[in-house]
């Protein structure tokens, strides 16, 4: 069976708040870790994202 293109991350809250999101990315055409600008509705801001594992 081949490996699957897509695999689930988590995205963790650089604010320190402990919030995170949950999503996809293509583990192919994107080798490196993702960061992306979110809102954190803990701190009320938005903030930067960044890749983690799912544990």
């Amino acid at each position: 069976m081949a490996k699957p293109t897509t695999m689930k991350i988590r995205l963790n809250s650089t604010a320190g708040t402990g919030h995170f999101y949950v999503t996809r990315k293509n583990v192919r055409t994107m080798t490196g870790k993702m960061s992306a600008r979110k809102y954190d509705p803990v701190a009320r801001k938005h903030v930067e994202y960044r890749e983690g594992k799912i544990k």
